[in-house]
């Protein structure tokens, strides 16, 4: 079916998220690497960050910020992962300045803002595109690299076993079968949004390398703890991605209201506590949505501060300066994955995950607000260290692989419906409806 081409790399990496790249640039620039994407370098979640990067304004708050992390964790966080996040926070960030990220300042100094459940003001930002702004910084740097090959519009249709050891991975790009053999593969496929029909994430991420995990007999964990964002634009019948309506906008002051105006939450509670206040104040008044209220505060701060939400707001008829946004949960995050140790390394020698497809522990049961471009940055260093210390003892094994004989959209189905029916295994008494089978 497919006219097969064998590749030979040092590092394959999989997926062009703020994960894939930042694993990339901190790769020795001797070793020869492979990115692959299964889109666009763009078709990302991380792309669709608003809020910021949360840090630890100085040495005085990493405790403070390890608490809070776990707090919203419900404390069954890797303890252990929470400390490496906190305490390497702020050279991540001051790394991606050296990059060229221009994150918001005031007078030099970088600007803090608040989401929910952080004690105090430790958010970095670009306005409210801080994904895109630094997706587009990793992208240009990766760019500049010779040694870093580019694959876009290339789909991930397996990896390649031989007995416990990743030696590569096998995809599909123009009709071509890649069978592209490398000593180590970093799989930074992102999230598990495109499975659910109400989600904030790109709806292309099915949580394929959940999928190839699962027939590989690759450990996972936590494949319940799933993250639902209280403030997504609600409208009516809408099965593409859901506008995400930032946490940063509750940050600066927004307040949440019934259909019947009456505020009934704390706003800047943890997501979870969050959305299921709303959940139950929709049934109390027999709605759909609820109100986010941004009225009361200065027009032209809300449209500097926010032009994003302000501009996709205006696109579907709502001015946030004036009007009400109608808001309902939805799917946003996946806090299990492929399970991984401090250095990102999965049960199988040679792979590793990161970001939103690996499961540090770093979350717990519920992701505190604008931690996940941190873990991504944070973990994903760790596997480039890891590799960098370690590839030199390994040699390139070429295992025959069988050709592939299903059409792609064949393949990306039948992963959906596996990671669906692994989510309904481990949540118990979940609605099937609330699931996307196309």
């Amino acid at each position: 079916m497919y006219k097969i081409i064998n590749k030979i790399v040092d590092v394959l990496i999989v997926g062009s998220g703020v994960s894939g790249l930042y694993s990339s640039l901190n790769l020795r620039e001797d070793l020869e690497i492979l990115l692959a994407t299964k889109s666009d370098f763009k078709k990302t979640n991380t792309s669709l960050a608003q809020g910021g990067i949360s840090t630890a304004r100085d040495e005085n708050d990493i405790e403070l910020f390890i608490e809070d992390t776990l707090k919203a964790g419900k404390y069954k966080n890797n303890v252990n992962a929470v400390k490496i996040l906190a305490k390497e926070s702020k050279s991540k960030i001051i790394d991606l300045i050296n990059l060229g990220v221009d994150f918001d300042t005031d007078n030099n100094n970088l600007k803090y803002t608040k989401e929910g459940a952080h004690s105090i003001n430790r958010i970095v930002h670009i306005k409210d595109k801080t994904g895109e702004g630094v997706e587009n910084i990793l992208i240009d740097r990766v760019k500049e690299r010779e040694n870093i090959h580019i694959y876009e519009y290339t789909y991930l249709v397996d990896i390649i076993k031989y007995k416990n050891k990743c030696l590569g991975g096998v995809f599909i790009k123009d009709n071509i079968q890649f069978n592209v053999y490398a000593k180590k593969v970093i799989l930074a496929t992102g999230g598990i949004g495109g499975v659910f029909k109400n989600t904030t994430n790109q709806k292309i991420l099915n949580g394929d390398s959940i999928a190839i995990a699962l027939k590989h007999n690759i450990k996972l964990k936590n494949l319940d703890y799933i993250q639902i964002h209280p403030t997504a634009f609600f409208e009516e019948e809408k099965d593409e991605r859901r506008l995400l309506i930032s946490e940063a906008v509750r940050g600066e002051g927004a307040k949440l209201i019934d259909i019947n105006g009456e505020r009934f939450i704390d706003e800047l509670l943890p997501r979870d506590i969050v959305s299921k206040a709303i959940f139950n104040q929709m049934k109390k008044t027999n709605s759909s949505y609820v109100n986010l209220d941004l009225t009361f505060m200065d027009k032209e701060y809300v449209i500097k501060r926010f032009p994003y939400i302000y501009s996709e707001c205006l696109k579907r008829g709502v001015d946030i300066t004036k009007d009400y946004i109608k808001v309902s949960p939805a799917q946003h995050y996946f806090m299990g994955g492929i399970e991984v140790n401090l250095d990102s390394k999965t049960s199988l020698e040679n792979l590793y995950a990161v970001g939103e497809t690996s499961c540090t522990g770093v979350h717990g049961e519920n992701r505190l607000a604008s931690n996940s471009l941190l873990e991504g940055l944070v973990f994903s260093k760790k596997a480039s260290d890891s590799i960098n210390n370690t590839i030199d003892d390994i040699n390139i094994t070429i295992k025959n692989v069988d050709k592939v004989k299903k059409d792609i959209n064949d393949i990306r189905k039948n992963n959906k419906r596996i990671v669906i029916e692994a989510i309904k295994e481990n949540c118990e008494g979940v609605d099937d409806e609330l699931f996307d089978y196309r």
